[in-house]
């Protein structure tokens, strides 16, 4: 207690000297002086006389994650415990067994192995529940707190208690830390005989390197390449400076990426592409969904506000903030909003509404409009949209519900406990779709259309209110059903497609996964297509 209350009076002396230095008399600084004594009685009273004794770190943190809460989703505080995963989200490498997870029923479940690191090397396989670590429970632990404890210096060892579908009695696995690099390019290649493509997957360090090469090494291999893919989807960003140089291998010198403009303005700062293009004639497509966030709306905004690429897909997430991070002792950080992002055609792409952290869809009638170089119509506020619309893959309510349930995933754990191996990707076809059906008919699988939501909702209201309409309701609900036998029929094509991905990313890891991916992919067919259309393609990115 005494060292908190040290704390507590040298942090109000430090903001009585940073008030003195700017007005004696400032309401805001009283303000902060005074909420700052506040908040020091109220946790030394509630430390001292609460009924229970309190851990104060987690008292603490809770405190400080209400109140980064309070400002925008993208404010947090980073532990000396989460810097592992905020290294990860910057250098795209960390310290650990190298296997992503999640959290089903209770326990968290190993989901994605990458290839060679020591989870792979050790045996793991998707689908393995995680029901120990060094001989304590993981049963309800958060998939957060499992990975801080598999996380650590590398060289040193953990030990798992796995429980395996199919296998009866749990087994103990030790495995060995090491660092794990994950790319930020997982695939290059070309798409047909003269279309490439090249995905990223986050804008970590080397990002803008690496695709650099990737581009480069495609057009060495094929001379009479016409058109390239580069995808976007999924990506939630990363580094600015790297989405400047991908800008810059296809714009040219001197070139305004984009302008940061906060509260500080010595911070404020233009970004220019800073050296030759690598390619300033090469038709390029960029794919883009609601996921595709932060840099990659930057790359995607960048050019397409010097109409230099077409875009395809759904509109974008719509984060134009950059963060920056500040040391704050103790091995933690606050990673803190500090400006917002314009680009060349000078809108910025920032949602203005979240709801449970996540941005409310803006109606085009109320953004505001720019032009691009070419004197096309622009949008800002809410994402960037794309010049050609393709509705999103797995959208329906169907497959949400069986991607939640993780009824695809447990389905192709069973089915790889009966099969050793499958074909090359290029050969495999999942043709057992009615196995599916009968592994779906022995699940739990609860699926409510919105339909049956409003349904529901008019039977309770209109019981309450006195309204006879059993029978009405009843006939209602037996259409309901018969519909939604049909999904699975309507939907066949879509499901096989996640079964078929799903299958190839646990013999082919990532790059399998990708490649299965690609062979079905309707928006990677119409980009081709495109390609295709030369003078579709310019007609696009021309004044209309």
């Amino acid at each position: 207690m005494k060292r908190i209350i040290k704390f507590s009076a040298i942090l109000v002396i430090f903001v009585f000297g940073v008030a003195a230095t700017h007005s004696p008399t400032s309401d805001k600084y009283f303000e902060i002086l005074k909420n700052i004594e506040i908040f020091t009685n109220l946790y030394r009273e509630v430390n001292t006389y609460y009924v229970d004794d309190l851990d104060p770190g987690k008292l603490m943190r809770t405190g400080i994650d209400a109140m980064m809460e309070s400002l925008d989703p993208y404010t947090n505080y980073i532990s000396e415990s989460d810097i592992e995963g905020y290294r990860f989200m910057t250098e795209g490498k960390y310290s650990g067994i190298g296997a992503m997870s999640k959290k089903m029923g209770d326990f968290v479940t190993i989901t994605e192995l990458y290839k060679d690191n020591s989870a792979d090397k050790a045996g793991l396989r998707p689908g393995d529940q995680i029901v120990a670590i060094d001989g304590q429970s993981a049963k309800g632990r958060k998939p957060a707190d499992v990975n801080n404890i598999m996380r650590g210096f590398p060289g040193t060892e953990v030990e798992l208690t796995i429980r395996r579908p199919g296998e009866k009695g749990d087994k103990k696995v030790k495995l060995i830390r090491e660092e794990v690099n994950v790319p930020n390019v997982p695939y290059k290649g070309m798409v047909s005989n003269d279309v490439g493509y090249v995905t990223l997957s986050t804008f970590t360090r080397d990002a803008g390197r690496n695709v650099a090469n990737a581009f480069k090494e495609l057009k060495k291999e094929n001379p009479d390449m016409k058109g390239l893919i580069f995808d976007l989807r999924g990506n939630g960003g990363g580094l600015l400076n790297e989405a400047v140089n991908i800008c810059n291998i296809f714009i040219p010198k001197g070139q305004i990426v984009v302008t940061t403009k906060g509260k500080v303005k010595d911070w404020d700062r233009s970004f220019k592409t800073l050296n030759p293009s690598m390619d300033e004639e090469v038709p390029v497509v960029i794919l883009i969904d609601k996921n595709s966030a932060s840099a990659s709306e930057i790359v995607g905004g960048v050019l397409q506000d010097y109409d230099r690429a077409v875009l395809l897909g759904q509109r974008s997430y719509g984060k134009g903030l950059v963060q920056n991070t500040r040391d704050i002792g103790y091995n933690s950080k606050v990673k803190m909003t500090t400006a917002k992002y314009y680009i060349p055609s000078q809108r910025c792409i920032q949602s203005v509404e979240y709801e449970d952290g996540e941005p409310v869809d803006v109606p085009d009638d109320k953004r505001a409009k720019f032009k691009t170089r070419n004197g096309r119509m622009v949008l800002d506020g809410g994402g960037i949209a794309p010049d050609v619309v393709v509705n999103a893959h797995g959208e329906s309510a169907i497959i949400k519900s069986l991607i939640r349930q993780n009824i695809i995933f447990d389905f192709v754990t069973d089915f790889c406990l009966k099969n050793e191996s499958i074909a090359a990707i290029g050969d495999y076809h999942f043709e057992a779709y009615d196995d599916f059906l009968q592994f779906l008919n022995g699940q739990r699988f609860a699926y409510d259309s919105e339909s049956e939501r409003l349904l529901k909702k008019l039977k309770k209201e209109s019981s309450q209110e006195g309204f006879e309409l059993t029978s009405e309701i009843e006939s209602l609900e037996k259409m309901i059903a018969t519909a939604k036998e049909g999904e699975l029929k309507k939907y066949k094509e879509d499901i096989i497609d996640m079964i078929e991905k799903e299958i190839a990313g646990r013999y082919y890891y990532q790059i399998g996964k990708i490649k299965m991916g690609l062979r079905n992919d309707k928006e990677i067919k119409e980009a081709v297509s495109l390609f295709g259309d030369l003078d579709k393609y310019n007609q696009l990115l021309a004044n209309k």
